[in-house]
């Protein structure tokens, strides 16, 4: 399976809206457009969309959506919102078979759930072209495309990309936090 994991776009934190039902703020709606472009210009489009229930999963998906221009399956559902890295891979695990596919969520449990499914870097080499989620930027709408890795190709663990910064892959030091 070809896994996408996308954080939703920046929120807005100054209404007195429930946490659920927060909008993305004017940097998030800016944001999610770049996201869809930058995610349509390397190949990753979904052909299924696993989206949280928030207001603001929802908005990213929506503005998102016409800048990868397609149309892919679209399942909302609750249990993705605040989910834990555990409930998050077992939602995987009842998905469809539809690939790749597109999980948008919330942290800390999509950066949980990266680092679960990746491989640990036995050596220099792979940890030169490897970025822990850990690490990643201060960006609020983040892509982390998870591929599998093994000593005969030069796919990178993570290729990562943020409204902050242009794409960069392969990277043992990743762009500070902003």
């Amino acid at each position: 399976m070809r896994l996408l994991l996308l954080r939703h776009a920046k929120s807005d934190w100054s209404g007195s809206l429930g946490d659920h039902d927060r909008p993305l703020a004017a940097r998030g709606r800016k944001a999610a457009p770049r996201m869809g472009a930058v995610m349509r210009k390397k190949g990753y489009v979904p052909a299924l969309v696993l989206c949280s229930t928030a207001e603001r999963t929802k908005e990213t998906l929506e503005l998102l959506l016409p800048a990868l221009r397609a149309d892919p399956k679209i399942q909302y559902d609750r249990a993705l919102y605040l989910a834990e890295w555990p409930v998050l891979l077992a939602i995987l695990q009842g998905a469809a078979a539809d690939t790749p596919l597109l999980m948008i969520g919330h942290n800390p449990g999509l950066e949980q759930l990266a680092s679960a499914l990746a491989v640990q870097p036995q050596d220099a080499a792979e940890r030169a072209r490897s970025c822990s989620p850990s690490h990643l930027p201060g960006a609020q709408c983040r892509l982390i495309q998870l591929a599998s890795y093994s000593s005969s190709t030069t796919t990178p663990l993570f290729e990562i990309f943020s409204d902050e910064c242009s794409a960069f892959a392969g990277s043992h030091r990743c762009p500070p936090r902003r």
